[in-house]
């Protein structure tokens, strides 16, 4: 359906797909433009999008997501967007004894040739140690090869958003925090707005859904045949003296598919983040219905941001793993970074099925923020249906799902809220207790 520059577009969401779409949509000359979100601080301090940093990597298995980092990354370091990206190199890593553990590392390094990515093969760990500065105390890295892609990095996420945010206002789109949407209002089997929780509504032409990881627990009506289902990702801290994260400033991220675990250097406040890249944690909290919902600070401001006892103990093994020295340090803080994946990882961007008046924008499966600058242009080509046909089909609402991705192969184990970690279990003794 063709809309016209004039009519009302209604975008629910102002993360990475929602606020991205709003920017791309006024550059091509649409003049009713209204984002809305759930939180009443913006960015949403819980959303995906809002963190401190965030990945940025051309280094993929699939070859179209390689060559679209490289496209982000060139947006990345024009001026609209200052300093939020930071190009420090990618270190990654695969098992050199495992095959199973190095082939997404293998694939990743195909691609990346083949763009034309400056990169470094690393065969074993006296040439991965010989990639970080000098006084940096690493792990011996027995068992692992990769190679260093120095054009890549990391991006101050939250910046990042509020940079596209004032954008947006100031190319005349208008943002409302605090309004969550509660109900799809629809006519004629088409939607035609939005009920919000205070029961005011609005009314546009077209609405986009680009809610994340509450895609699904807010329109259960909605079928997303599996495509979009919340899972929540392990994050830790550590707070360092300035002194302290200067010896680790100019470190890479090191980024390990066979471990899968990642961590940044130090960011301005001298806080070192690390995760972990698994399947993660689901959550059903209605009994009876099988829709995972975050679980997040908002939603339960006591322990929101506390993750399972399991998984900090993990988060300390793996950085041992890479930085000892600071695996001996009390963690700072944790988090649950709630995603919307889904099970091919691929994006879920398009009309939905049966309604022209409804196009669906998210299913980031923990790899969209990279794409912040451009991944807007995807979602405009799809609201003009302009899309590549190639592009339209890998990300459609109903495309066939079956097949997990190479990446993240295990299932998602179900939250247990009785084992989240107390301050105690952040301390560095945890694993000897």
């Amino acid at each position: 359906m063709v809309y016209g520059k004039d009519e009302a577009i209604l975008i629910v969401g102002s993360g990475c797909f929602g606020i991205s779409t709003a920017y791309h949509l006024l550059k091509r000359g649409f003049k009713n433009v209204t984002v809305v979100d759930r939180s009443d601080i913006l960015p949403a301090p819980d959303a995906a999008s809002t963190d401190i940093n965030k990945v940025v990597r051309s280094s993929y298995s699939d070859n179209f997501y390689a060559r679209l980092a490289q496209e982000a990354i060139q947006s990345w370091k024009t001026k609209e967007w200052g300093n939020t990206y930071q190009e420090s190199g990618v270190l990654v890593l695969g098992s050199s004894s495992d095959a199973s553990k190095g082939a997404y590392t293998n694939s990743s390094y195909e691609n990346d040739i083949a763009i034309g990515s400056r990169v470094n093969v690393l065969k074993d760990g006296d040439a991965i140690r010989s990639v970080f500065p000098k006084g940096v105390k690493v792990a011996s890295f027995q068992d692992s090869s990769g190679y260093l892609n120095f054009d890549g990095g990391w991006a101050n996420a939250a910046q990042g958003i509020r940079l596209m945010t004032a954008n947006v206002i100031a190319q005349g789109g208008n943002v409302i925090s605090g309004k969550s949407v509660v109900k799809l209002l629809r006519q004629n089997h088409k939607t035609t707005g939005v009920q919000f929780a205070d029961g005011t509504t609005f009314y546009a032409s077209l609405v986009v859904l680009a809610t994340g990881s509450w895609t699904a627990s807010t329109f259960p009506d909605l079928d997303f045949r599996g495509k979009c289902f919340a899972t929540g990702q392990s994050l830790a801290t550590i707070q360092l003296t300035p002194q302290e994260a200067d010896v680790y400033r100019n470190c890479p991220v090191v980024l390990d598919f066979g471990k899968q675990f990642y961590t940044l250097p130090p960011n301005e406040d001298n806080i070192i983040k690390f995760a972990l890249h698994d399947s993660g944690v689901i959550h059903f909290p209605i009994p009876g219905k099988a829709i995972s919902t975050p679980r997040t600070i908002l939603s339960h401001p006591q322990d929101g941001l506390s993750i399972p006892k399991t998984k900090v103990r993990a988060l300390r093994e793996h950085l041992r793993g890479v930085y000892p020295d600071l695996a001996e340090k009390p963690f700072a803080a944790t988090r649950l970074c709630w995603y919307t994946d889904s099970p091919d990882e691929d994006w879920v961007i398009g009309y939905y099925p049966s309604d022209p008046s409804l196009v669906i924008a998210t299913g980031g499966s923990g790899h969209g923020y990279k794409f912040l600058p451009i991944i807007g242009c995807i979602v405009a080509d799809a609201i003009e249906e302009k899309l590549d046909p190639s592009q339209a089909k890998r990300f459609a609402v109903d495309r066939d799902c079956t097949q997990l991705h190479s990446g993240r192969t295990s299932a998602p184990e179900e939250l247990d809220v009785e084992g989240l970690c107390s301050l105690e279990d952040l301390l560095p003794d945890f694993n000897s207790s």
